[in-house]
């Protein structure tokens, strides 16, 4: 079988570079010899390259090589708290990244393109999208990356380059820069794909759970947090101008300020990870291995077309780039549904209202996140957990069009129960959000060798980042035109997502059985 050929961007120089100089650091706490290799046969496996799996030689030599360590049942292993903190705050950057420009985006992009009002929304949504757009490109890319040079050096790299980038942001004086330091931010997109495959090496089939909780949980938090920094901190000297009134550089850049905070935070988290977090890809297991490399001719390779074409993967993928299209259309419709007039199919809301049910919102899902989903998943398994899910979203967006048919009756009592109900109705129905992590334990358990959960990684968040650069304008668009024409009340968006949600609860019955695919493995890997 042919090998797929990894790009002369991720073979030779800078990256080289950075990983001998991580390499060098003293946080790097124990050699690589020290993680137990794991049978490809466990449900959470290590991983290491992307485009070619080693044999049940290479695998072999690789115990053979470790110091002796005593090795017990490897799902008994304790979860590494410390390095999980580490890695989901080093995954913290990225949201806050993409986040932290959407309250003052349109305001920059009018003055620096001086626009007129009505093609704003055009310009700024364009803007937004090239991140996600650009990731998509890169995604798989930096995944091969991290197998061929270890995860840490690439987390190292894309870390240093999207802090950068986003600090440059707010300095643009023109469009075409604002749309060229978005696409820089993106195409260093590495830290994402990168924190989930150092989680999934550090967790066993017993604690990834947990793991996926709290990495869930870090990213509702940047989602929590960018907004807020970017609008408290946007245009200071008029906002505080008895702090930067007379300081020059602000009323020049106006939107300097939370790009600059933005970019010290993703530079404190390289500080953190170059010191603390520790590389979780055994050397046996890359790329540049003699031992790897003639396995992988003795036995054959993994390339990125015959892992998509593995048993499972395909549904999981796809199943993977479904919820998000949900996730992503209800997160773009929800707030212009709220501010929307009750008489055009909305809640007519005030921004402080808005706000508040935001909060609501990101702490209940938080509180699924942290607390439910793990004894849940420990109860009924991924496929439980997505079966449940898959079966209440369709009634929690029913949710929506309930909540202004109550605002539209108009009394009193009406009213009253709007209040009531909303918060906690929003409350229980963001239980649909496990789905989010589900599904990524899902991704976990189908990947078909100890060294391909990189790459497929990979595929998944290029899926997601394609799915990011078009959704939240195409689904605030058909809004926009349900809300106008009237079609079916204003409702119709509401019964476009709900076909889509019925078609995640038809997807959740067909999810492959993770076990029988074990024993398969086992089977054919003693054959």
């Amino acid at each position: 079988m042919v090998r797929s050929s990894t790009p002369p961007l991720l073979t030779n120089g800078p990256i080289q570079l950075v990983a001998y100089l991580v390499r060098s650091l003293p946080g790097k706490m124990r050699d690589t010899d020290d993680f137990g290799v794991v049978d490809a046969t466990e449900q959470t496996r290590l991983l290491a390259t992307g485009d070619a799996a080693p044999s049940n030689e290479a695998i072999e030599q690789a115990r053979d090589d470790d110091d002796g360590a005593e090795r017990g049942n490897v799902d008994d292993k304790p979860l590494p708290v410390w390095q999980i903190a580490a890695l989901c705050y080093a995954r913290w950057v990225e949201p806050v990244a993409f986040f932290s420009i959407i309250p003052y985006i349109n305001q920059m992009t009018q003055e620096n393109g001086h626009l007129d009002e009505v093609d704003v929304g055009f310009y700024s949504g364009l803007i937004e999208s090239l991140f996600s757009l650009t990731q998509m490109f890169v995604m798989v890319w930096w995944g091969r990356a991290a197998d061929r040079f270890g995860r840490k050096p690439v987390l190292v790299l894309s870390l240093v380059g999207v802090s950068c980038a986003t600090a440059l942001f707010g300095m643009a004086q023109g469009i075409w820069q604002m749309m060229f330091y978005r696409c820089l931010a993106g195409v260093f997109a590495g830290t994402i794909v990168t924190i989930r495959t150092m989680i999934s090496e550090h967790s066993t089939s017993k604690t990834q759970a947990r793991a996926f909780s709290w990495f869930a949980f870090t990213g509702n938090m940047g989602l929590l947090f960018g907004p807020l920094l970017g609008g408290a901190l946007a245009n200071p000297a008029k906002l505080y101008p008895s702090v930067f009134g007379g300081v020059r550089f602000f009323l020049d850049y106006p939107y300097a300020l939370p790009s600059l905070v933005v970019g010290g935070i993703g530079l404190s988290a390289v500080a953190v990870t170059a010191l603390f977090v520790e590389e979780t890809l055994p050397k046996h297991l890359r790329s540049g291995s003699s031992s790897e490399e003639a396995a992988g001719r003795k036995r054959g390779e993994y390339t990125t077309w015959t892992l998509v074409n593995s048993p499972g993967v395909p549904i999981v993928l796809y199943t993977y780039g479904h919820i998000m299209l949900l996730a992503y259309a209800y997160t773009a419709v929800v707030p212009v549904f709220w501010f929307t007039k009750v008489s055009l199919g909305g809640l007519g809301l005030t921004p402080l209202q808005i706000a508040l049910l935001m909060g609501v919102n990101g702490l209940a899902q938080s509180i699924w996140i942290l607390l439910v989903f793990p004894p849940l998943h420990s109860r009924i398994g991924t496929n439980g957990v997505l079966k449940v899910c898959a079966a209440a979203y369709p009634f929690f967006l029913l949710l929506s069009p309930f909540f202004n048919l109550l605002l539209r009756v108009g009394t009193p009592a009406s009213v009253t129960v709007f209040w009531v109900a909303a918060p906690t109705m929003l409350a229980l129905g963001c239980g649909v959000s496990m789905a989010f992590t589900a599904i990524q334990l899902a991704l976990n358990d189908v990947s078909p060798s100890p060294v391909t959960l990189g790459t497929l990684n990979a595929l998944a968040l290029a899926i997601v980042s394609a799915v990011r650069s078009f959704s939240p304008a195409l689904f605030t668009s058909l809004f926009a035109v349900g809300a106008k024409t009237q079609l079916l009340w204003g409702y119709a968006i509401w019964v476009l997502m709900v076909i889509v949600a019925l078609g995640f609860t038809a997807l959740s019955r067909y999810m492959p059985d993770y076990d029988e695919m074990k024993r398969r493995r086992e089977r054919e890997g003693g054959m």
